[in-house]
Protein backbone atom coordinates (compact mmCIF):
# COMPACT_ATOMS: atom_id res chain seq x y z
CA UNK A 1 0.00 0.00 0.00
CA UNK A 2 1.43 3.79 -1.25
CA UNK A 3 1.33 5.52 1.73
CA UNK A 4 0.60 9.01 1.35
CA UNK A 5 2.94 12.00 1.74
CA UNK A 6 2.26 15.16 3.68
CA UNK A 7 0.94 18.12 1.47
CA UNK A 8 4.19 20.76 1.17
CA UNK A 9 3.86 23.58 3.59
CA UNK A 10 3.78 26.86 1.61
CA UNK A 11 4.76 29.73 3.13
CA UNK A 12 4.50 33.25 1.64
CA UNK A 13 7.63 35.20 3.43
CA UNK A 14 7.36 38.25 1.20
CA UNK A 15 11.13 40.39 1.25
CA UNK A 16 13.57 39.11 3.67
CA UNK A 17 16.84 39.69 4.33
CA UNK A 18 19.21 36.94 3.45
CA UNK A 19 21.43 35.78 6.18
CA UNK A 20 18.52 35.55 8.24
CA UNK A 21 16.15 32.98 5.98
CA UNK A 22 19.68 31.16 5.20
CA UNK A 23 19.77 30.11 9.02
CA UNK A 24 16.25 29.23 9.16
CA UNK A 25 16.50 27.21 6.17
CA UNK A 26 19.57 25.53 7.84
CA UNK A 27 17.44 24.94 11.16
CA UNK A 28 14.88 23.64 9.48
CA UNK A 29 16.64 21.12 7.85
CA UNK A 30 19.19 19.81 10.55
CA UNK A 31 15.73 20.00 13.12
CA UNK A 32 13.36 17.56 10.98
CA UNK A 33 12.42 14.37 11.13
CA UNK A 34 10.74 11.02 8.62
CA UNK A 35 7.38 12.76 9.70
CA UNK A 36 7.85 16.33 9.27
CA UNK A 37 6.11 17.78 5.61
CA UNK A 38 8.20 19.55 3.26
CA UNK A 39 7.52 23.17 2.81
CA UNK A 40 8.22 25.76 0.21
CA UNK A 41 9.43 29.58 0.73
CA UNK A 42 8.30 32.05 -1.62
CA UNK A 43 9.57 35.56 -1.00
CA UNK A 44 12.18 38.23 -2.33
CA UNK A 45 15.28 39.03 -0.81
CA UNK A 46 16.89 42.21 -0.20
CA UNK A 47 20.04 43.19 -2.56
CA UNK A 48 22.96 40.19 -1.89
CA UNK A 49 25.46 38.40 -3.55
CA UNK A 50 25.77 34.72 -2.63
CA UNK A 51 28.63 33.21 -3.08
CA UNK A 52 28.35 29.02 -3.48
CA UNK A 53 31.08 26.39 -2.32
CA UNK A 54 33.07 26.20 -5.49
CA UNK A 55 32.66 30.08 -5.97
CA UNK A 56 36.07 31.72 -6.85
CA UNK A 57 36.77 35.31 -5.64
CA UNK A 58 38.14 36.11 -9.09
CA UNK A 59 33.88 36.21 -10.06
CA UNK A 60 33.17 38.87 -7.79
CA UNK A 61 33.83 41.99 -10.30
CA UNK A 62 32.91 44.91 -8.02
CA UNK A 63 30.54 44.09 -5.44
CA UNK A 64 30.74 47.52 -3.94
CA UNK A 65 27.73 48.27 -1.15
CA UNK A 66 26.17 44.78 -1.90
CA UNK A 67 26.58 42.98 0.78
CA UNK A 68 28.91 38.81 -0.27
CA UNK A 69 27.58 36.40 1.87
CA UNK A 70 29.36 32.95 1.77
CA UNK A 71 26.41 29.98 1.63
CA UNK A 72 26.60 26.12 1.46
CA UNK A 73 24.43 25.24 -1.97
CA UNK A 74 26.35 24.27 -5.27
CA UNK A 75 27.63 26.79 -7.73
CA UNK A 76 29.13 29.88 -7.79
CA UNK A 77 28.35 33.61 -7.52
CA UNK A 78 24.81 34.92 -8.23
CA UNK A 79 22.73 38.30 -7.37
CA UNK A 80 19.34 38.24 -5.87
CA UNK A 81 17.34 41.78 -5.28
CA UNK A 82 13.82 42.85 -5.50
CA UNK A 83 11.70 41.89 -7.86
CA UNK A 84 13.09 38.09 -8.37
CA UNK A 85 11.30 35.42 -7.16
CA UNK A 86 12.98 33.15 -4.96
CA UNK A 87 11.29 29.60 -4.03
CA UNK A 88 13.30 27.63 -1.51
CA UNK A 89 12.64 23.90 -2.10
CA UNK A 90 12.77 22.27 1.46
CA UNK A 91 11.82 18.54 0.45
CA UNK A 92 12.94 15.71 1.58
CA UNK A 93 13.84 13.80 -1.62
CA UNK A 94 14.80 10.53 -0.14
CA UNK A 95 11.43 9.89 1.57
CA UNK A 96 10.05 11.46 -1.74
CA UNK A 97 12.26 8.43 -3.74
CA UNK A 98 14.07 11.45 -6.02
CA UNK A 99 17.66 11.74 -6.39
CA UNK A 100 19.04 15.37 -6.63
CA UNK A 101 18.89 15.06 -10.50
CA UNK A 102 14.84 14.85 -10.41
CA UNK A 103 14.52 17.75 -8.15
CA UNK A 104 16.36 19.81 -10.36
CA UNK A 105 14.69 18.67 -13.17
CA UNK A 106 11.23 19.63 -11.23
CA UNK A 107 12.76 22.80 -10.81
CA UNK A 108 14.00 23.90 -14.33
CA UNK A 109 10.33 22.37 -16.43
CA UNK A 110 8.42 24.14 -13.75
CA UNK A 111 10.09 27.75 -14.43
CA UNK A 112 9.79 26.84 -18.38
CA UNK A 113 6.04 25.95 -17.78
CA UNK A 114 6.16 29.25 -16.28
CA UNK A 115 7.22 31.56 -19.00
CA UNK A 116 5.31 29.42 -21.49
CA UNK A 117 1.97 30.76 -19.59
CA UNK A 118 3.36 34.51 -20.74
CA UNK A 119 4.65 33.20 -23.94
CA UNK A 120 7.89 33.17 -23.64
CA UNK A 121 9.88 30.30 -25.00
CA UNK A 122 12.82 28.82 -22.94
CA UNK A 123 15.12 25.76 -21.73
CA UNK A 124 17.58 24.49 -19.86
CA UNK A 125 21.01 23.03 -20.61
CA UNK A 126 22.61 19.78 -19.77
CA UNK A 127 26.03 21.13 -18.55
CA UNK A 128 24.66 24.03 -16.76
CA UNK A 129 21.67 23.97 -14.02
CA UNK A 130 19.12 27.21 -14.50
CA UNK A 131 16.72 28.60 -17.14
CA UNK A 132 17.63 30.30 -20.50
CA UNK A 133 15.86 32.34 -22.99
CA UNK A 134 17.68 33.12 -26.58
CA UNK A 135 21.13 32.30 -24.83
CA UNK A 136 20.62 34.80 -21.84
CA UNK A 137 19.94 33.39 -18.53
CA UNK A 138 16.81 34.02 -16.76
CA UNK A 139 16.42 31.65 -13.61
CA UNK A 140 19.52 30.26 -11.56
CA UNK A 141 19.73 27.41 -9.37
CA UNK A 142 21.55 25.95 -6.26
CA UNK A 143 20.44 22.91 -4.02
CA UNK A 144 22.31 21.59 -0.80
CA UNK A 145 21.13 18.28 0.62
CA UNK A 146 21.72 16.89 4.06
CA UNK A 147 20.68 13.51 4.99
CA UNK A 148 18.43 12.75 2.10
CA UNK A 149 16.76 16.38 2.64
CA UNK A 150 17.31 19.19 0.17
CA UNK A 151 17.13 23.31 0.56
CA UNK A 152 17.98 26.22 -1.38
CA UNK A 153 16.09 26.25 -4.26
CA UNK A 154 15.22 28.61 -7.71
CA UNK A 155 16.22 32.25 -8.40
CA UNK A 156 13.65 33.50 -11.53
CA UNK A 157 14.28 37.25 -13.11
CA UNK A 158 10.47 39.29 -13.00
CA UNK A 159 10.81 42.86 -12.64
CA UNK A 160 13.99 43.60 -11.42
CA UNK A 161 17.32 45.91 -11.59
CA UNK A 162 19.67 43.65 -13.68
CA UNK A 163 22.42 46.26 -12.94
CA UNK A 164 23.97 44.23 -10.33
CA UNK A 165 24.43 41.16 -12.21
CA UNK A 166 27.24 43.49 -14.26
CA UNK A 167 29.24 43.67 -10.87
CA UNK A 168 30.00 39.50 -11.11
CA UNK A 169 30.55 36.67 -13.43
CA UNK A 170 26.92 35.62 -13.32
CA UNK A 171 27.44 31.34 -11.73
CA UNK A 172 30.62 31.93 -12.65
CA UNK A 173 30.54 32.79 -16.86
CA UNK A 174 32.24 35.73 -18.24
CA UNK A 175 29.58 37.84 -19.84
CA UNK A 176 26.91 35.75 -19.30
CA UNK A 177 23.55 37.99 -20.26
CA UNK A 178 20.97 38.06 -17.66
CA UNK A 179 17.25 38.72 -18.68
CA UNK A 180 13.70 38.86 -17.29
CA UNK A 181 9.87 38.46 -17.92
CA UNK A 182 9.59 41.89 -17.81
CA UNK A 183 11.76 42.46 -21.03
CA UNK A 184 9.82 39.61 -22.75
CA UNK A 185 6.54 39.83 -22.66
CA UNK A 186 3.81 42.69 -23.15
CA UNK A 187 1.57 40.74 -20.74
CA UNK A 188 1.60 42.27 -17.14
CA UNK A 189 3.78 41.05 -14.39
CA UNK A 190 4.18 40.49 -10.73
CA UNK A 191 6.32 38.44 -8.28
CA UNK A 192 3.40 37.86 -6.56
CA UNK A 193 1.34 36.39 -9.90
CA UNK A 194 4.49 34.29 -11.39
CA UNK A 195 4.86 32.95 -7.72
CA UNK A 196 1.07 31.29 -8.11
CA UNK A 197 1.37 30.03 -11.19
CA UNK A 198 4.42 28.66 -10.25
CA UNK A 199 3.56 27.17 -7.21
CA UNK A 200 0.54 25.69 -8.96
CA UNK A 201 2.84 23.87 -11.70
CA UNK A 202 5.43 23.20 -9.09
CA UNK A 203 2.73 20.93 -7.06
CA UNK A 204 1.32 19.47 -10.13
CA UNK A 205 5.08 18.12 -11.11
CA UNK A 206 5.91 16.96 -7.67
CA UNK A 207 2.93 14.82 -7.40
Amino acid sequence: MTVALPVPVVQRLGQVDYPTTLERMRDFTLQRDESTPDELWLLEHAPVFTQGQAGKAEHLLAPGDIPVVQVDRGGQVTYHGPGQFVAYTLIDVKRRGMGVRDLVNHLENSIIEVLASYDIEAYAKPDAPGVYVQGDKIASLGLRIKKGRAYHGLALNVDMDLSPFLRINPCGYAGMRMTQIKDLTTTPVSVDDVAERWLSVFLRRLG
